[in-house]
């Protein structure tokens, strides 16, 4: 090779110990990471733009799902190709308590967006927002791209992942599922693979098969954290979802309607039945659990769950479920008292 050529390739690299580390910027952490792509991917119906939008909502007023205490306002950018911006989408942002002024949308009247439009990249560049939805991620890959064949999908997905870097937006993409059973939830998804592979988050959103008033959300993959608990929502005619908070679940074998009783489940059902005649010695509820097969470390976990409440007398120290308890006989209990339980 010519000098020329050499320093042309020199030029086209760069040594790694000139890259700073950086650490991720969270839009919801574990969940939602900025300047990534996420997939938020379930059945038709089961609640993914009802939550994606109350999301969008809590963005906009410095909140999130779990976290009390108020951050900066965020702005959001919103594309929906299945519902009407007027009758559907505004309504439930209202709805939610959205500061509507902190939320745009690219007019598609004239002619449809797709994720490699000018129209996107110029907006992300403007209005710099920290949350991109769109919905569904099928309907703006463009008439010509073929979502199942991965050299069509890939260079898409590279486009939109790029901008979300450049930007620092977090993008959610909503997707459907296919219905193929016996799958992992991670193959569920629609389309190629590399469209999952390119996500950094992907989240389910399916109906809790023991109660159909509860939304389920879970992670299918988590790429830069650990994955976070499946957290429950609460469906509430004409009023914004109910946050309940972690369940305990599994999110893959949800998908069919299956769900596994977790050891936590078995636990919590075992100290429901022991306590139900009142309080019992700590000790014989952790030897009575030991013989069901559950270990110390879940039935503490599962009693932490229920509430239940810690009684000492004397010497002594007993559990009971807490519609069993008077309040004289609560008592603080130190860490000098006992090994912490959780």
């Amino acid at each position: 090779m010519t000098r020329e050529e050499i320093a042309a390739v020199e030029q086209s690299t760069i040594c790694l110990k000139h890259i700073q580390p950086q650490e991720v910027d969270w839009l919801w952490y574990p969940y939602i990471p900025r300047g990534k792509l996420t997939i938020m991917q379930g059945d038709p119906g089961e609640g993914k733009t009802t939550l994606a939008l109350q999301i969008a909502a809590l963005v906009t007023r410095g909140y999130m799902f779990g976290n009390t205490e108020k951050q900066l306002a965020g702005t959001v950018m919103i594309q929906s190709a299945e519902d009407g911006m007027g009758d559907t989408i505004v309504p439930r942002l209202l709805q939610s308590g959205a500061d509507m002024s902190r939320i745009r949308n690219i007019r598609e009247e004239l002619m449809p967006l797709t994720l490699t439009d000018d129209r996107l990249a110029q907006a992300l560049e403007v209005y710099n927002p920290d949350l991109l939805i769109i919905d569904p991620l099928q309907a703006y890959l463009g008439s010509d791209v073929d979502m199942h064949r991965a050299n069509e999908v890939r260079p898409v997905l590279s486009h939109i992942s790029e901008l979300a870097d450049r930007y620092g937006t977090a993008v959610l993409l909503i997707g459907h599922m296919n219905k193929m059973t016996g799958l992992k939830a991670l193959y569920k998804g629609l389309g190629s693979i590399d469209i999952t592979a390119a996500a950094r988050s992907v989240l389910l959103v399916a109906k809790n098969p023991k109660d159909p008033d509860m939304l389920l959300m879970g992670h299918v993959k988590s790429s830069l954290a650990p994955s976070g608990p499946v957290l429950g929502f609460e469906r509430q005619e004409k009023k914004p979802l109910n946050f309940i908070g972690e369940q305990s679940i599994d999110i893959h074998r949800m998908l069919n309607g299956d769900p596994r009783v977790l050891p936590r489940d078995k636990a919590a059902e075992f100290l429901v039945d022991y306590l139900a005649d009142g309080r019992r010695p700590v000790q014989e509820v952790v030897q009575a659990a030991e013989q069901k097969s559950i270990s110390e470390t879940t039935l503490n976990r599962a009693a932490k769950k229920l509430g239940i409440e810690r009684i000492r007398e004397k010497n002594s120290f007993f559990w009971a479920l807490p519609a069993e308890q008077d309040e004289e006989e609560l008592v603080e209990i130190t860490p000098e008292d006992f090994e912490p339980l959780f």
